[in-house]
């Protein structure tokens, strides 16, 4: 597969924070007496306000915006066990060094986000899309739309790396190209990506003298 630049989501595929995201929501899943599958269920990938809009159907947008504030809270100062994952690190100094631009594309919010990218010790993407900067979140293409703009692209120019369901489909919608780290077997459209791995020290990615980049697999 041949790119010029990467678009990557921060949570599960940069950044483990997958205990601070479960014991954020099942406390909150508690507080409104949910079941924690139910809630876990349906939130990996998407904004927060979209997930409490799906489970608070009776509340005024105002009652709403509260109960972001209060997780967001939580979220964002919760930072214990977050790690980068395998190669993580090691791929974007990689790409720094090699020239290719790149920006992380997340739904989470500016106060979560930097936290996890400052905790997890990740280099500093050349962009930073977060859920204050699109209208409508993943699934829609709206994310990497702009990711890929920030970094000066065409979506076909880039490759979006994703490990849940709903990036994939926004990365797919956007008409960018699609790794799949980890993401379900049984997630809509998956067999559309372009790779499916298990880790990111499985790419191979090399910067050619006009700017293209071949990215292929290691053996």
């Amino acid at each position: 597969m041949q790119c010029k630049g990467f678009l990557f989501d921060l949570d599960g595929t940069l950044v483990d924070s997958l205990p601070v995201v479960e014991r954020s929501w099942c406390h909150w899943a508690d507080k409104h007496g949910l079941s924690h599958d139910e809630v876990l269920n349906f939130i990996h990938g998407k904004q927060a306000i979209t997930s409490l809009r799906h489970f608070l159907p009776g509340k005024t947008e105002a009652e709403i915006q509260a109960e972001f504030t209060w997780l967001e809270q939580i979220e964002a100062t919760d930072i214990d066990g977050i790690t980068a994952l395998p190669g993580a690190i090691a791929l974007l100094k990689h790409l720094d060094e090699a020239g290719i631009p790149w920006a992380i594309v997340t739904s989470g919010s500016i106060p979560v986000a930097h936290a996890r990218h400052k905790a997890a010790g990740l280099p500093a993407p050349k962009a930073f899309v977060t859920a204050e900067q699109v209208k409508r979140g993943k699934p829609e293409p709206d994310a990497y739309l702009l990711g890929a703009k920030l970094i000066s692209l065409e979506p076909g120019e880039c490759a979006v790396v994703e490990d849940a369901a709903a990036g994939v489909l926004s990365g797919l919608a956007a008409g960018c190209h699609v790794i799949a780290v980890n993401v379900p077997k049984d997630a809509p459209r998956l067999s559309e990506a372009d790779y499916m791995l298990t880790t990111l020290e499985a790419l191979n990615v090399v910067r050619q003298a006009d700017g293209t980049v071949d990215v292929s697999l290691k053996h």
